[in-house]
């Protein structure tokens, strides 16, 4: 139950952490915002790949490839049908409703921030199953792994909400219910043990395309559209080349 505990905290903390980091930079001029959501796009393409969808194939097997499949194209429908609701969340942002109405860049933004929210219940729960097991360093190998990717991560929630205009409280607020996500993915997986073994790899899938929808729909044609679309694509590389580095140290 300790190590649970312990698991739980590590995630939520390295989101946290990497949300304190994400502060440091707010204060970037305008022409960067498409050179940090490039970054951030990045980033949500290489944990969407490398640690959602490739790990949700290998925990279904070749028999079971259509499970995955099914899993990232839902997701990604289930990412279409928020788009609807996004200009609707002005409760949470603090904002007026007049300007998510009007405001298409603050909706990405928002579709953007729901996406990784959507990926850290999967997320917790692919930690919190290992410790079901007698022998729990797989589990203490998933937990690194995670908490490592969520530094990045949590550093890539801040600048963009700052850039739209929500205030420093409301973002903090936002991360943390972020990251509450992991802690509360943890202990369903460990209560949940061997059905959510047989459940993880569709959930899992279905994060990876949420995540890939909103950077193929939303985030890259953002930044490719106030012309600085080449150093914008410079970051994206940069973004998925971070997290790829940090998979493969673990």
């Amino acid at each position: 139950m300790t190590q649970v505990w312990l698991s739980a905290a590590g995630l939520c903390g390295a989101t946290l952490i990497g949300a304190i980091l994400g502060f440091g930079i707010k204060e970037l001029p305008h022409k960067w915002n498409d050179t940090v959501m490039g970054f951030c796009a990045g980033v949500m393409l290489a944990a969407s790949v490398l640690g959602l969808i490739v790990p949700a194939a290998e925990q279904a097997g070749s028999g079971h490839w259509w499970l995955v499949a099914i899993g990232v194209i839902v997701g990604a429908m289930f990412l279409n049908l928020l788009d609807f609701v996004t200009p609707h969340m002005h409760h949470i942002t603090g904002l007026d409703p007049e300007q998510h109405t009007n405001n298409s860049s603050l909706n990405r933004i928002m579709l953007f921030v729901m996406a990784i929210a959507l990926h850290k219940l999967p997320e917790g729960i692919a930690a919190g199953v290992g410790f079901n097991s007698a022998d729990t360093t797989d589990a203490w190998t998933v937990s690194l792994g995670i908490a490592l990717q969520n530094i990045p991560e949590g550093m890539v929630i801040i600048s963009p909400l700052l850039l739209a205009g929500v205030s420093k409280t409301r973002t903090l607020i936002i991360s943390l219910a972020i990251a509450m996500l992991e802690v509360i993915g943890v202990w369903i997986g460990y209560a949940a043990g061997g059905i959510s073994e047989r459940m993880l790899p569709v959930m899992l899938a279905f994060a990876g395309g949420a995540m890939l929808y909103v950077v193929s729909d939303e985030m890259i044609p953002e930044t490719h559209a106030h012309g600085y679309q080449k150093q914008a694509t410079y970051a994206l590389l940069i973004g998925f080349m971070t997290l790829m580095f940090i998979e493969s140290q673990i």
